[in-house]
């Protein structure tokens, strides 16, 4: 199958309408004027031709764009394209996400935007390359005005799915004494959703984090990070004893069961059985005997 190679074209700077601007990092713009003007542009950028002839609008290279305007140039090479207004505009937010370096804040935002314009957070994650877990995070704090989260997600001090855990918890100084907890690592990202579904377990019932319980007469305390690590620690201690108490109870019963089987093999244990009158036997107990039919 043969593949046409893209047409490139140099055409007027002034008939170019850039769809959707970015604000430029100072330095590095600096530098591409720099690196431009010394050896040329090594990609050309991609540009759709409007209804009409009227122009055309910018897929991408807004940078590339803008270094051209700034060294005076008034034509710039570009792969022309046949894209509607709304596939430009997706294939430009979706080239500034594929880029290597980005800050967290224009991901957030170019989300925002994906979602604004109806897209699922399967088609966003598709489109983005991202995982429908970070979509749905970033997705779900901007739904729900988590502004102090997302504060911290475009800082690069939480990771989304971490926020969104945080995000979910009933009580404001939960989320609160969560969010400080794990940017002064104080408890690592896998344990905020255990820690998570403690407290709501222990509010759901009444109990506070801290010591004791509370109700309308005893004002609450604020909730500290040590507070929620010293609540997963009593949490995790207590399972482990749950898990000791099953074990111990599993190997009671397996001895006795087998126990009991001995006793079933043996003719005097069975003769002495009939001679009794006792002819049968709970099921759970025959079943692990054995002797499903005897009931």
């Amino acid at each position: 199958m043969n593949v046409a190679t893209p047409e490139i074209r140099s055409i007027p700077i002034d008939e170019i309408t850039i769809l959707n601007p970015r604000v430029r990092n100072r330095k590095i713009f600096s530098e591409l004027v720099t690196s431009i003007a010394h050896l040329g542009l090594k990609r050309p950028i991609t540009v759709s031709a409007k209804p009409d002839d009227q122009g055309y609008n910018l897929v991408c290279g807004q940078g590339r764009l803008e270094a051209f305007i700034a060294l005076g140039q008034s034509e710039i090479p570009a792969i022309v394209i046949q894209a509607s207004v709304e596939d430009c505009f997706v294939m430009s937010l979706v080239e500034n996400l594929a880029r290597r370096q980005h800050s967290s804040l224009e991901l957030v935002r170019e989300i925002a935007v994906l979602r604004d314009q109806g897209y699922s957070i399967t088609e966003i994650a598709l489109k983005t390359d991202f995982s429908d877990e970070y979509i749905y995070a970033v997705c779900y704090l901007l739904e729900h005005g988590e502004e102090k989260l997302l504060a911290g997600v475009e800082k690069g001090i939480i990771p989304p799915t971490i926020a969104m855990q945080i995000a979910r918890a009933k009580d404001t100084e939960v989320q609160k004494a969560l969010a400080e907890a794990y940017e002064q690592k104080v408890i690592p990202g896998n344990q905020v959703l255990a820690i998570r579904r403690i407290v709501d377990q222990r509010n759901a019932s009444g109990k506070s984090v801290g010591v004791g319980f509370y109700n309308d007469q005893s004002p609450r305390k604020p909730v500290t990070a040590t507070q929620l690590v010293r609540a997963y620690q009593r949490e995790t201690e207590r399972q482990k004893v749950l898990i000791k108490k099953a074990t111990l109870a599993q190997s009671r019963l397996l001895f006795l069961v087998n126990a009991l089987r001995r006793l079933m093999e043996d003719d005097h244990f069975t003769t002495l059985l009939r001679a009794e009158a006792i002819t049968s036997m709970p099921r759970p107990l025959a079943e692990r005997l054995g002797y499903g039919d005897v009931v």
